[in-house]
């Protein structure tokens, strides 16, 4: 019996598309929410030819995206993720990793082990490898801790635990092979594209809901604070917001930072310093050195260094909204 040939999927038309994006800084205009959505779902299914593929990521990445395209993007990401059903009755704290370490070192995996060892279910999803820097797939891989190699695994460790706790780590090639792909696109094109920004902002677990998911984000600068603020206050939302390390969202062990939660349009200041760097840095390991940094971070683990002040107070602020989110009524998915 002769197998029959896959279905291949017919080709998306992006022109009129990218007419209106790519016009320029002046000119570009941003799509409708539901152009949008149809434009990334076609991306994320590789309907759309290499050329266009191209023209579209370079023209968002001068234009830049729209706060209610991110939205239709985010929702086009959404259906391409593999189903991870979340512990049921409990949040998940969801930690997106796709920068790695450039400077100073990635302590991702410092903050989701002191979580899911409280028993707090956590999910790290991100890139394997990021441009050289040391990801968190790497760190956790060195510190012993398996990278999940289904949904289905990521959910039951998340169900049932592990030695670390309710832990799963799962590598984006897993979640969404899609988006996997346009991620990859950087590597030829040399810039990052729409798809970064997407992937940082996906709440995997269960039907993407806020009330399954508490999202972890972060900002470089402080003018990209109000506009994700403004974002996330038009859309179902439960983020946890503070100032990261380049790039990642675990705080920054030199220094205090402001930690807002939004949710359901409203927004909740947790952590507001007074001052920023702190009086006494801790001695951290060279961002570069994976062994150092695991070293590093097991000595915290068993109590033989300190959890530095910001990363503690930032945990502190994620208790404080998973206290609260359990009196919240949250709305159902766009």
């Amino acid at each position: 019996m002769t197998t029959p040939a896959p279905t291949l999927a017919a080709p998306f038309p992006a022109a009129r598309y990218i007419k209106e994006i790519g016009r320029g800084v002046n000119g570009a205009r941003a799509l409708p929410r539901e152009d949008a959505q149809a434009l990334f779902d076609a991306m994320l299914a590789g309907r759309v030819s290499d050329v266009e593929l191209g023209a579209v990521l370079m023209a968002y990445r001068i234009k830049g995206e729209a706060p209610h395209e991110l939205a239709g993007m985010l929702e086009a990401a959404h259906a391409h993720c593999q189903p991870l059903p979340g512990p049921p009755d409990r949040q998940v704290v969801v930690i997106p990793s796709y920068n790695g370490a450039r400077k100073q070192p990635n302590l991702v995996p410092l903050l989701a082990l002191l979580l899911a060892r409280e028993g707090i279910p956590v999910l790290v999803h991100g890139s394997r490898e990021f441009n050289g820097r040391v990801t968190s797939m790497t760190l956790f891989t060195a510190l012993g801790i398996p990278l999940c190699g289904t949904t289905a695994e990521a959910s039951a460790r998340l169900r049932d635990g592990t030695d670390h706790g309710p832990l799963a780590v799962l590598p984006v090639d897993v979640l969404s092979p899609g988006l996997s792909q346009l991620l990859d696109r950087r590597t030829v094109i040399g810039l990052r594209n729409s798809s970064h920004t997407v992937a940082k902002m996906l709440q995997p677990v269960g039907e993407h809901s806020p009330a399954e998911g508490l999202r972890l984000y972060s900002y470089t600068h402080p003018e990209y604070r109000e506009t994700l603020t403004d974002y996330f206050s038009h859309e179902p939302a439960n983020v946890l917001l503070a100032r990261g390390t380049e790039g990642e969202v675990v705080a920054d062990a030199r220094r205090n930072s402001r930690i807002d939660w939004l949710h359901e349009g409203h927004q909740q200041t947790l952590v507001d310093p007074v001052g920023g760097s702190l009086a006494e840095v801790p001695e951290l390991p060279p961002g570069s050195d994976v062994d150092q940094t695991v070293a590093w971070i097991r000595r915290v683990l068993d109590g033989a260094v300190a959890v530095p002040a910001p990363i503690a107070t930032q945990i502190e602020a994620i208790r404080e909204c998973l206290r609260q989110g359990t009196r919240v009524t949250w709305a159902s998915p766009v």
